[in-house]
């Protein structure tokens, strides 16, 4: 196998938007304290009838359409998600259920805000060793169902959805659009992001990911190029985990990547855990901020404390 390429991309957010505003009625902060802080605006909130599977569904129902795909032609489906409530049936078995799936391989990927980079990598190791042709890779996540909404510290950050991209297998003789990843982790870190706790609750040590994310990341998004055989210069966007703007703009800067569009959807959506990066790619392609076939630097970083990321080119 030659490897593999994303041919489309899809994306969801609930309907009910929660402004900076609405968050000051019910904690001690305001718009201008969170804008200054995290850059945040506005984020989307699932209501308690909508699940993280459905969420999933309708990013990747969309994806489907647009790579002009039905449900029984996947043969794997992926969902990078950190916040499912039951073990089991997965998210991945549940989105395939929603979808009319005839009977995929189905397997979820909790490297939370990393998620989506790790199980799309994962998605084209397994096509480069023939044990899939077209795979649905979504990163969805609710984070409403784990936040403390009295806590001013995290309940600024967060917000739901989901993105979603069909991967096909790139023919035989043809460049892969989906390099090498540079994936890792810092264990000793592990505590610096955290869901845990009954019930499950978001808690992070913001300043020590903030310094370890605007020190150590530009080096291993530099490298993920590098295994691209490209320069960050080369680059037509980057698309980092959508954390907090004051670490995804000094990032870039950091990286080199100077001609790069710097997706900034964090703004609009807060930190949505593994569905930040894919829905921010799908939003550059669908405003037609990048073309097919440019080179996108995806970067995901946050739990445990893990990283991955690859180039890709655009669908």
């Amino acid at each position: 196998m030659s490897g593999s390429r994303i041919t489309a991309l899809g994306h969801y957010q609930p309907a009910r938007v929660l402004t900076n505003e609405d968050l000051a009625s019910m904690v001690d902060t305001s718009d201008a304290w969170i804008t200054s802080r995290v850059g945040i605006r506005t984020r989307h909130i699932a209501g308690s009838d909508e699940p993280v599977d459905e969420l999933a569904a309708h990013a990747a129902a969309k994806a489907l359409a647009a790579a002009g795909r039905t449900p029984d032609e996947i043969d794997l489906v992926l969902v990078a998600t950190s916040t499912a409530i039951d073990r089991s049936p997965n998210m991945a078995a549940r989105v395939a259920a929603r979808l009319g799936m005839p009977g995929p391989a189905v397997m979820d990927v909790n490297v939370v805000c990393a998620g989506f980079t790790h199980a799309l990598a994962t998605a084209d190791h397994a096509m480069r060793a023939g044990g899939a042709h077209r795979v649905l890779v979504v990163g969805a996540d609710k984070m409403s169902d784990v936040t403390d909404w009295t806590d001013r510290t995290t309940c600024v950050l967060v917000g739901d959805g989901a993105g979603a991209a069909v991967v096909e297998a790139a023919a035989p003789g043809t460049e892969s659009g989906i390099g090498p990843v540079l994936w890792g982790s810092v264990p000793e870190m592990g505590n610096a992001v955290r869901i845990e706790g009954t019930p499950p609750r978001f808690a992070q040590e913001g300043q020590s990911v903030y310094r370890w994310a605007t020190t150590r990341l530009p080096a291993f998004a530099r490298r993920a190029c590098e295994k691209a055989g490209l320069t960050p210069a080369d680059l037509a966007a980057v698309v980092l985990h959508q954390a907090n703007l004051r670490i995804v703009e000094p990032l870039a800067r950091r990286i080199g990547a100077v001609n790069a569009v710097v997706a900034r959807d964090v703004v609009d959506s807060g930190n949505t855990s593994a569905a930040s990066i894919p829905l921010a790619f799908s939003k550059l392609v669908e405003q037609g901020a990048v073309s097919a076939g440019d080179p996108v630097l995806l970067f995901g970083f946050g739990g445990n404390l893990s990283y991955a990321g690859q180039v890709v080119r655009c669908p």
